[in-house]
């Protein structure tokens, strides 16, 4: 170049690329698709400053570093605390659909509001699950009119079906807008003080293509050298060549090894290479390299991915040992500041599987369980069973993820590593070895899962060698595997209910003195729940009373759902009230951010309205039988599948019944739930009597009535007594017989009250649960602020369902004239 005070750093965007940029404040979705090295992240950084010199404007960053889904919804949490958003909270990374539409919910009614929100994703292609992908698109399509959502990727990842269904909610950048021509290059090489003859700048141009980055590099090799580099070369060559070769040994090492990070401070790089001068080196990096940057608003630094190859390609020419220095470093960095999935990922990198096993022992196997099953046995068969032994907790903590991933065989090796490491570690005092052991028993005993009393002779030998309590459950987490019974899961064999009762009774203080009350006040329900089906209501009520007086603040959500579900079924016999209503219930449950718990209640609705004779009420997840898209634990399917069951019988789908009964009463024996097991044969005899296959009714019927009398089982009958009540007449008229008609007559004189005092005009069966549920706070005179912020959606949000609505409704006039008649409609249906 002419000119020596050349500065290539210099930021130029064309005043056409400016202009187009602006073009994002009028779209909800603006996706920049363009190879590496385009100057994507540039262009919209530049006028995302722009954005946030008005005041209120909020700016959220939020970068892509690799495939790993629970890393990046790290990122995403961080962002937007940063932006001073709490909304994401305590939230776990979406795992199902039910998660990812609560998500969106909550998102939007964060976001909205009267100031601009612009949130940048960056590098969206590094992460490779479509699921992501259908997130932006489904999101895009309901962001709140103040939010604009930017996607950086270097793949264009939507569909032409996708773009077309975003219509004008889309804006796109490409290649041909982010490329320099002839006179956008010209511009650029004098504003960064230099000047180039006309033919070199075409030459340039022919050899670049306009590509930003090579545009760059060729300058600075160009400054470096006096000549434009060969255009044969590759970009990475180019790149190594023109950043890093001319730097001296110990920068080049510097900037190699601040290569493998993601983002880093002044003094994560400090300690990671050991520089005290590395604020030095980094302003001196930052200052002559526009690969390096420090990310707006904060204190870390990242790299542009192409530095970042090209470091991870000179890292892996440093000799084994530095390497291995290097990556240990990094990863007690990340375990030092609770960043356990980064340490795991860097300590895997470099071989520590001691540091590996440590920072399990640390974690507890919480964010462990977020890894897919195949990386963490991958990790298990490259660490040798030397380093497994010399870490007894992580073999406890890895045991436990064994068996809620179902690898029972890799489980039961652990076990065997544990046992033997105990042998060969004779120094270890008496309650060491008692913790270890003790632990051991304590998760053995889930592979006799639902024997009581199997379970209760483990957990007493447990309870006995432990000296403390139990680091591999945690007391918060769900105790009857999401299902929303403990009965159902625990009553294993007709006419032994008593006995279970009193295993049950004798086996929970154990436990529960184990691992700090988990499950506390599951034997209270399971007796509550055994009373209310033998129709002894008024000593299910007291045992319900004592259940919810023992679980009273100690987080215990799992049970608490499970005498929630008890209540509404007491109500249908026209026992008690439950504490609220399942909408208000509902919203408690969506202000904690747990689908786990969300979707149990959703089934819990879903059995009450199926029995209730309310089908229209049934929540959507069940109604519309999407339960393949939600996550349940193996142990709790069957439970929602018996539920299920329950909503086909209350939509008409009789067919549809009995072609699941045979695989439903499969699982049901896998797992030894006798009562699931009754209640589809019940189910499955209603279904043949509604389609008038009397003989094949009878024939599940009579075993069913016979079995359950056995343990007085009652309710199951009368709860499906609509249906059954013709076949039920060439019964023997036993005294069983006699307490079963009268609760299904009972019942279905309640539940026709219930109905006949919440009917509702025929023309609402129109819509939708939630636009019901939007209906009923209306009348209730709620604003729409106001009913937002109970379903936590946008007040926008709140507009759109009640225009549909009065769409479906037919009704028009002017807001308040629409709500006026909305209420006398809902009025009028006494």
């Amino acid at each position: 170049m002419q000119n020596h005070k050349v500065n290539l750093n210099t930021l130029y965007l064309s005043d056409k690329l400016q202009a187009e940029l602006r073009m994002i404040s009028r779209c909800p979705l603006t996706l920049v698709v363009a190879p590496m090295g385009y100057g994507k992240t540039t262009a919209v950084n530049w006028y995302l400053d722009e954005c946030a010199q008005v005041p209120g404007t909020k700016v959220l960053r939020i970068n892509v570093y690799s495939n790993s889904l629970p890393i990046f919804w790290q990122s995403v949490q961080y962002a937007f605390a940063h932006a001073g958003f709490d909304v994401l909270r305590g939230y776990d990374c979406p795992s199902d659909a039910p998660t990812v539409a609560m998500l969106m919910d909550d998102l939007c009614h964060a976001l909205a509001g009267p100031n601009a929100c612009y949130i940048f994703l960056d590098d969206f292609h590094l992460l490779e699950d479509r699921r992501a992908e259908v997130f932006i698109l489904q999101w895009a399509q309901r962001l709140p009119e103040n939010v604009h959502l930017i996607v950086a990727s270097r793949n264009r990842y939507l569909s032409d079906d996708e773009l077309v269904r975003l219509g004008g909610r889309v804006c796109l950048f490409g290649p041909k807008q982010l490329r320099l021509d002839k006179a956008g290059l010209g511009a650029y090489i004098r504003r960064c003080g230099g000047e180039l003859s006309d033919e070199v700048v075409q030459k340039l141009l022919y050899a670049t293509e306009g590509w930003f980055s090579a545009v760059y590099l060729s300058l600075q090799t160009l400054e470096d050298r006096g000549t434009l580099p060969d255009p044969s070369s590759d970009i990475y060559s180019l790149f190594t060549a023109a950043m890093i070769g001319p730097l001296p040994p110990m920068q080049q090492e510097f900037l190699t090894v601040l290569g493998l990070a993601d983002e880093f401070t002044i003094e994560m790089a400090r300690f990671v290479t050991g520089r005290d001068d590395a604020a030095d080196l980094l302003a001196e990096l930052t200052s002559r390299n526009a690969f390096v940057k420090r990310l707006p608003d904060s204190d870390l630094y990242r790299f542009h991915h192409m530095m970042k190859d090209c470091a991870a390609r000179q890292f892996s020419t440093l000799p084994h040992e530095k390497q291995t220095l290097y990556y240990d470093r990094y990863g007690l960095w990340f375990e030092q500041h609770n960043k356990y999935l980064q340490a795991l990922s860097t300590y895997r990198a470099g071989g520590n599987y001691d540091a590996y096993l440590r920072v399990v022992e640390q974690d507890v196997g919480v964010l462990l369980a977020t890894l897919r099953p195949a990386t963490v046995l991958a990790d298990l068969d490259a660490c040798p069973h030397a380093v497994l032994k010399a870490h007894p907790v992580a073999l406890l903590v890895l045991m436990r993820c064994m068996f809620n991933w179902q690898q029972i065989p890799r489980m039961l090796q652990l076990k065997g590593l544990l046992l033997a490491a105990l042998e060969e570690h004779p120094e270890l005092d008496e309650e060491q070895h008692g913790n270890l052991l003790g632990e051991c028993v304590l998760i053995e005993s889930f592979l006799v899962y639902n024997d009581i009393t199997e379970m209760g002779r483990m957990h007493r030998r447990a309870a006995a060698l432990l000296h403390r309590p139990a680091i591999s459950i945690h007391s918060t987490g769900g105790w009857t595997f999401n299902a929303p019974s403990v009965l159902m899961i625990y009553h294993r064999e007709a006419g032994l209910l008593d006995q279970e009762l009193r295993e049950m009774d004798r086996c929970m203080p154990c436990y529960c003195h184990m691992t700090n009350n988990h499950g506390q006040g599951a034997d209270l329900v399971m007796r509550a729940e055994a009373a209310l089906l033998r129709g002894q209501f008024t000593d299910a009520e007291i045992e319900l009373e004592r259940a919810y007086a023992a679980i009273e603040g100690n987080g215990q959500e799992n049970i608490a759902l499970c005498c929630d579900f008890l209540a509404l079924r007491l109500y249908l016999m026209g026992q008690g009230r439950p504490r609220c209503t399942p909408q208000d219930r509902r919203a408690i449950l969506k202000g904690q951010h747990n689908i786990v718990w969300l979707n149990m209640w959703d089934g819990c609705c879903a059995y009450f309205y199926a029995v209730l004779g309310r089908p229209e009420r049934i929540p959507e997840s069940f109604a519309g039988h999407d339960l393949d898209a939600m996550n349940f634990l193996a142990p709790g399917r069957p439970v929602m599948d018996m539920v299920e069951n329950q909503v086909l019988l209350a939509q008409g789908e009789w067919a549809k019944v009995i072609g699941r009964s045979e695989k439903l009463l499969k699982k049901c024996s896998s797992f030894h739930y006798g009562l699931v097991s009754l209640y589809v044969r019940i189910q499955t005899a209603a279904a043949y009597a509604m389609l008038d296959k009397q003989a094949e009714a009878i024939r599940l019927l009579s075993p069913a009535l016979r079995e359950a009398e056995q343990d007085g089982l009652a309710l199951p009958f009368a709860e499906n007594y609509r249906y059954l009540a013709p076949l039920l007449q060439g019964c023997p008229q036993d005294a069983f017989f006699r307490q079963v008609t009268a609760l299904g007559a009972e019942m279905t004189r309640h539940c026709g009250e219930l109905c006949q005092r919440s009917t509702t005009p025929a023309i609402f069966a129109a819509l939708t649960e939630r636009e019901r549920e939007i209906c009923t706070l209306i009348a209730a005179r709620l604003t729409n602020r106001e009913i937002g912020e109970r379903l936590y959606l946008s007040e926008g949000s709140i507009k759109q369902y009640s225009n549909q609505i009065y769409s479906k409704l037919q009704i028009g006039g002017d807001t308040r004239t629409k709500r006026k008649r909305l209420i006398d409609l809902l009025n009028s249906g006494s």
